[in-house]
């Protein structure tokens, strides 16, 4: 008689180099976000967000699901506790809700992608999607609105498609969300990750802190007048100008070799 396996844990965390692969990891439930798993995705992404040496993030999901959204037999479980008149865990800091993230983030869409998950997709920097993908926020449809979502999608896609997304509750195939504007790329089911992989290669070939500061400067300065704006980039070039990566820039086109980036 053999032992049973160990049960999986509901979210993993592999690292390649440079190249962390965070994975949804509730195939029995498409993915679906617990309680369990919010605590093992906030803990993954602070441990990406942390890692000097993890430079890419590629989220994806196993199984046939990306994910789910929350699951709705485990309560407010995926946002957090509520106590009285207020979240005892607030998600104010999960990826989905936020984190201050600067290092790239590339979605591997490879199926169901709902809720939360659509959320989340909405923070990354890249979406690449399998055929089979399907997206959409089906909130409105269970009677409860979309908060995050309803802050994030018309601020990435034009107002009419934000809508359609989020007042019908529909879900978009992989097309349409392309023509949205929210998928960047589609490719076969079994290419979606391996698409991702080369995507997040190419992000490593380029100096780390220069491409943090660059989406550092693009996420805040949204919310800046042109005159701030301004002046917080060139602050923010001269202290990216004064690391050792950016010396190492210099030299290598001087000598016309690759540069050995080393994330300082």
């Amino acid at each position: 008689m053999t032992d049973p396996a160990p049960p999986q844990p509901p979210v993993l965390y592999a690292q390649d180099g440079h190249v962390v692969t965070i994975t949804y990891n509730r195939p029995e439930r498409l993915n679906a976000i617990n309680a369990a798993m919010r605590e093992a995705l906030n803990a993954a992404w602070m441990r990406f967000l942390e890692d000097p040496e993890a430079w890419v993030a590629i989220l994806t999901g196993s199984g046939r699901a990306f994910c789910a959204g929350a699951d709705v037999r485990d309560g407010a479980g995926a946002a957090g506790t509520f106590k009285g008149t207020f979240w005892e865990k607030p998600t104010i800091n999960s990826f989905e809700s936020g984190l201050e993230l600067f290092k790239p983030t590339i979605a591997a869409v490879n199926g169901v992608c709902l809720g939360y998950g659509l959320t989340a997709v909405s923070f990354c920097d890249f979406v690449i999607a399998s055929d089979q993908a399907t997206f959409g926020f089906p909130e409105v449809r269970l009677g409860v609105p979309t908060i995050v979502g309803a802050i994030r999608m018309p601020q990435r896609l034009r107002w009419e498609d934000a809508m359609e997304l989020l007042l019908l509750g529909d879900t978009v195939d992989a097309v349409r969300a392309k023509e949205m504007g929210l998928v960047g790329r589609i490719v076969p089911q079994d290419q979606v990750l391996e698409e991702a992989r080369i995507l997040a290669q190419r992000l490593c070939r380029v100096a780390p802190l220069a491409v943090r500061t660059t989406k550092e400067v693009a996420v805040r300065s949204r919310e800046l007048s042109w005159v701030d704006a301004v002046r917080f980039g060139e602050t923010m070039r001269i202290v990216a100008q004064g690391t050792q990566d950016a010396q190492e820039g210099r030299a290598a086109f001087i000598e016309r070799r690759e540069p050995d980036w080393r994330g300082h």
